[in-house]
């Protein structure tokens, strides 16, 4: 049996490193386009670009584990096509035939046309990354105040970079943290010095000035777009896999052709544990679908149930979230501490009866507890700081 992989991310190298785990010992070709093998994406917003780690901590492996383990690892190989009735892929005309197929290509930074006339940077690669970091100077416009913008925010300003951030949301990650919270990283945000505004968006580019909607004007050096990411789908789309808002897989990560599988990034999966279909771009999902698929691609049945998990180093803020509140929103947030001051809480979105989400600031040991509570029934002595978490989660 040959496995082919197509996209060499961090879903891709896990999947490739459990299938040998798991005693496969067939033929794996892992296809990725860009020009290094795979590496994390964490660090390209964070230490990388931060400057407190060098470029070389992002790889999963270097290229000698891939021959080590015989994985025919090719890079600057972008598939362009996938012929599934007769199972091979097109790369620079070559094709490479496949016995099962998965699909890990990621997803891509969404552009503002608008911008263009100003070279806009978007942090999706390693090379994004070391080319921002380089250019983190003088005054800084950063368009979108999701995960990617705040911390780009945060690098610009330990860069020493005069800072403007631009929002359409009246608060920063209002669909995924609700009003409080939001406001709680605003305020983060403007007491290190970034010029926030939010409700507000581009009106005009004119002479290398930008005008927002609310009247400000600033006449950036450089602007950087972070207003969220696409799934990579086109190629799996083009050969008639079933698309909406990336490749739609089952709970087992499959897709409706036997032969072929997603993960990470693309996989628009149907989650057994939050009853619905979601589409998850962290980091820990990628390693983690990547395991899970592996074992699913060798005749496994177990759907994958983890629930999501992302964290983010901001400043001297730090915090972990797991679950997923969802497009319908929550009933309630119950926070356990100060979302002002040193910042440090737990928070837990409820919505019909059970807690969909949590999260902690600043409190690492809160983590572990965090897990068990989240999916569960909501408690009413979560409401009570003096409670510990730990006999919660018990």
């Amino acid at each position: 049996m040959n496995i082919v992989v197509v996209g060499a991310g961090l879903a891709g190298a896990n999947a490739v490193e459990e299938l040998r785990k798991q005693g496969y010992t067939e033929d794996i070709t892992l296809l990725g386009a860009e020009p290094h093998p795979p590496y994390e994406r964490p660090p390209l917003s964070k230490s990388v670009l931060l400057g407190d780690k060098e470029p070389d901590v992002v790889f999963v492996h270097d290229r000698a584990w891939y021959a080590d383990q015989q994985v025919d690892l090719r890079t600057d190989a972008r598939v362009t096509a996938i012929d599934r009735d007769r199972k091979h892929v097109e790369v620079a005309g070559t094709q490479i035939s496949y016995d099962r197929l998965l699909l890990t290509t990621g997803s891509q930074p969404r552009r503002l046309a608008d911008l263009e006339p100003l070279q806009p940077l978007y942090l999706r690669t390693l090379e994004d990354s070391l080319r921002l970091k380089d250019r983190l100077q003088g005054t800084v416009l950063i368009v979108g105040a999701g995960w990617i913008g705040l911390e780009v925010a945060s690098a610009a300003r330990h860069a020493g970079a005069e800072v403007t951030a631009v929002e359409t949301a009246a608060q920063p990650l209002l669909a995924v943290m609700g009003p409080e919270l939001g406001a709680s990283f605003a305020a983060l945000h403007r007491e290190h010095g970034v010029d926030l505004h939010l409700g507000t968006s581009i009106a005009s580019v004119s002479d290398g000035e930008v005008t927002l909607a609310d009247g400000h004007r600033v006449t950036p050096d450089l602007v950087v777009v972070g207003i969220g990411a696409a799934p990579d789908d086109q190629v799996g789309r083009d050969a008639g896999l079933a698309v909406d808002n990336g490749l739609l897989v089952d709970a087992r990560l499959r897709s409706a052709d036997p032969a072929v599988f997603a993960a990470g990034d693309v996989a628009n999966q149907d989650h057994p544990v939050l009853g619905r279909r979601v589409r998850v771009e962290h980091w820990d999902n990628a390693i983690e679908q990547g395991k899970h698929v592996a074992g699913v691609m060798l005749g496994g049945d177990e759907p994958y149930t983890r629930l999501p998990y992302f964290f983010t180093d901001q400043y001297d803020f730090g915090m972990e979230l797991v679950g997923n509140v969802g497009p319908e929103g929550f009933d309630e947030l119950v926070v356990r501490g100060e979302t002002g001051g040193d910042r440090v809480y737990t928070a837990f979105w409820v919505a019909g009866g059970r807690v969909v989400a949590g999260m902690h600031a600043n409190d690492w040991d809160a983590i572990g507890p965090i897990r068990e509570i989240v999916g569960q029934p909501f408690d009413e002595r979560l409401r009570d700081p003096g409670v510990p978490l730990s006999e919660l989660a018990s």
